[in-house]
C-alpha cells in the first residue's frame, strides 16, 4: 500500500447500510490515502469527519447509524469529504404515530454483590460525599456567602475531618422575576431539591437577604425537611436588625455553619449496595467519536447499573428529540411514553416562542469535531442510555423517586443539565467529551470520559477514563463499560476524580422559562 500517512488509514462505519463513515486516524488523512478496502480519499478529511463510501446523488439520503442524518445538496463522489454544507437536515420526527412500548430490553440476570462505602441518610437516600451546603434565596447574598464559605473552609473545616467540603449553592434567581408565573415553579423546585441532594446529609442551611421574592418559607414550605429543625431550614437573614455591619453577618453564618458541621462530622461511611447509586449521564463538547466510543461504553455501564438496581438519568431534550421513536418504543408502558412526548412537545413550543428550532444545537466545536447537525448528534447521544427499559420521566427540577433508567427532561446546556440532575438527586455524575471541557460540579463527583485517545493523552490530568482505546482497538465497549462501572463504585467510596483533585466546578445555572420583571 502506498500512502503519505505513516499509519494505516482507517475509517469507522456504524452500520452496513450506511453510505458514510468517519475518519479514525489522529490528525485526519490527506487526499490520496488508500484504505484496506481499496477506497481512496479525493481530498483531505479531518479526524472524525465523514467520507462518502459510495457516490451519493443529489437529494439522496445520507445515512449514518442506519438513520438518515440529511440529504445531499449536490452529488458527492465516493471518497469525498461529506462536510456540513453538503447536508440538508431532515425535518423533525412528528410526535404522532410513534411506537409505544414495543421493544423489550434484552434479558439479563440481576447484578448482585457490588457495593460501595456511602453515607446513609434518614430518608433512605445515600450520599457519595459528606458536604455542608449553604443555599441562597437570591443572588444579592452571593458575595457574602462566598466570603463566608472561604472563611468556613479556612477556619472551621479543619476541625471536622469527616466533612468533605463546604459549598455555597449560589444562583441568579430570587428577585426581579415573575415568581407566580407558571414557569417559575421550575427554578424554585430546582433550588429546593438541590438543597436536599443526598450528598448534603438531609440538612438545609439558608442565607436570605430578607426582601427578596423567593422567601425561605416559599423555598421550603413547612415539612419539606422532615428530619431537621421541625421541617424548617436553619436560616440566616442578612437584613435582620441584629446584624450590625458585615462582620456580624459573617459571624452569624459561621456560627450556624459550625452547628451543621458538627452534625455532619458524626457521620461515617458504611457499606451500601450499588442499588443506592443515582447516576446522571451527560455529554458535552461532543464530537463524532462520542457516539462511537465513550457514549456506547457509558450505555453499557448504564445497563450494568440498572441490573444492579440503581437509578440512572439521561437527559438533554434537543439531543434525543430526533430519536424520540427509539425512546417511546423502549418505554415501560404507554404512560411513560406519553410523558416523554409531553416533554418534547413542551420544549418544541418553548423553542418556537424563542424564535429558534432544534437546529440551534450543535455548537461550532461539535461541527469541528465532525458532527454535521443535531440528527447525527442525537444518534450518538442516545446510546448513553444503554438498552434498558425506560421506567420513568422527570420534568425539569423534579426529584427522582424511583429506580431504573429515567428520562430527566432538561435543556442540553451542560451547566443547566447538570444543575437539574443535581436537583433530581444524583449522587454521581458521568460526563463524556470529545472536544474536551474541564466541566465539574462542587456538589457531586464528576467522572470524565474522553472519546479519543489523543484527547485522553493531551488532557491526561483532566480525563478519568480513556474510551478512545475502543477506536484504536486496545479495548472493547464492554471493557471500558466495566472499567467505568468499577470506577463509579470506587469514586462513590471516596476516591477523588480529577475534577475534584483540581477543585474544578461550574456555577449552578437554573432553567427559568418564566418572565424576568
Amino acid at each position: 500500500m502506498t500512502t503519505p500517512n505513516p499509519k494505516l488509514p482507517l475509517y469507522i462505519c456504524m452500520h452496513s447500510n450506511d453510505n458514510v463513515a468517519i475518519i479514525a486516524n489522529d490528525g485526519g488523512l490527506p487526499a490520496g490515502s488508500i484504505f484496506p478496502s481499496g477506497l481512496q480519499l479525493k481530498e483531505n478529511v479531518p479526524q472524525g469527519h465523514k467520507l462518502a463510501l459510495h457516490d451519493i446523488e443529489e437529494g439522496q439520503a445520507i445515512t449514518r447509524y442506519n438513520v438518515t442524518i440529511g440529504y445531499a445538496v449536490r452529488t458527492i463522489p465516493q471518497g469525498s469529504w461529506v462536510e456540513e454544507s453538503l447536508i440538508r437536515m431532515p425535518a423533525a420526527r412528528q410526535l404522532v404515530d410513534l411506537p409505544i412500548a414495543t421493544v423489550q430490553a434484552p434479558k439479563s440476570e440481576p447484578l448482585e454483590g457490588y457495593t460501595f462505602l456511602g453515607y446513609k441518610n434518614a430518608d433512605g437516600s445515600v450520599g457519595t460525599r459528606n458536604i455542608l451546603a449553604i443555599t441562597t434565596t437570591v443572588q444579592c447574598v452571593a458575595g457574602v456567602v462566598e466570603h463566608a464559605v472561604k472563611r468556613i473552609k479556612e477556619e472551621l473545616l479543619p476541625s471536622y475531618p469527616n466533612v468533605d467540603d463546604v459549598v455555597g449553592l449560589e444562583h441568579t434567581y430570587g428577585c426581579g422575576v415573575a415568581i407566580d408565573a407558571p414557569g417559575a415553579a421550575i427554578p424554585i423546585r430546582t433550588v429546593r431539591n438541590i438543597s436536599l441532594n443526598p450528598n448534603f446529609g438531609g440538612q438545609a442551611m439558608v442565607v436570605s437577604l430578607g426582601c427578596e421574592k423567593l422567601q425561605p418559607t416559599r423555598l421550603f414550605p413547612k415539612g419539606t425537611i422532615p428530619i431537621q429543625h421541625g421541617g424548617e431550614p436553619a436560616v440566616v437573614c442578612l437584613q435582620d436588625q441584629a446584624y450590625v455591619g458585615f462582620q456580624a453577618m459573617i459571624s452569624a453564618i459561621m456560627a450556624t455553619a459550625e452547628k451543621q458541621l458538627a452534625e455532619l462530622n458524626a457521620r461515617r461511611r458504611e457499606p451500601c449496595p450499588a442499588a443506592d447509586l443515582v447516576v446522571g449521564v451527560q455529554c458535552g463538547g461532543s464530537d463524532a467519536f462520542s457516539g462511537v466510543t465513550a457514549n456506547p461504553a457509558v450505555g453499557f455501564a448504564t445497563d450494568l447499573l440498572v441490573r444492579a438496581g440503581a437509578s440512572v438519568m439521561f437527559s438533554e431534550v434537543t439531543e434525543v428529540r430526533d430519536g424520540i421513536d427509539q425512546l417511546t418504543s423502549r418505554a415501560a408502558n404507554a404512560e411513560v411514553a406519553a410523558a416523554m412526548i409531553r416533554e418534547m412537545e413542551w420544549y418544541d413550543e418553548y423553542l418556537k416562542r424563542g424564535g429558534v428550532d432544534r437546529s440551534a444545537n450543535t455548537t461550532p466545536g461539535n461541527k469541528k469535531g465532525g458532527l454535521s447537525n443535531i440528527v447525527e448528534k442525537a444518534m450518538g447521544s442516545i446510546v448513553k442510555s444503554g438498552t434498558s427499559t425506560i421506567s420513568g420521566v422527570l420534568s425539569p427540577g423534579e426529584k427522582l423517586t424511583q429506580k431504573g433508567l429515567i428520562y430527566a427532561a432538561t435543556p442540553a446546556s451542560d451547566f443547566i443539565c447538570g444543575t437539574l440532575q443535581l436537583a433530581a438527586g444524583m449522587n454521581m455524575h458521568v460526563f463524556t467529551t470529545g472536544r474536551g471541557t474541564p466541566y465539574g460540579l462542587a456538589a457531586v463527583p464528576v467522572i470524565k470520559v474522553a472519546t479519543r485517545d489523543e484527547l485522553a493523552k493531551r488532557w491526561h490530568d483532566l480525563m478519568d477514563i480513556n474510551a478512545g482505546k475502543i477506536a484504536n482497538g486496545e479495548a472493547t465497549i464492554e471493557d471500558i463499560g466495566w472499567e467505568l462501572f468499577q470506577l463509579m463504585l470506587d469514586v462513590a467510596s471516596g476516591k477523588k476524580t480529577w475534577a475534584e483533585h483540581w477543585k474544578l466546578h461550574n456555577a449552578l445555572v437554573l432553567f427559568n422559562p418564566a418572565p424576568i420583571t
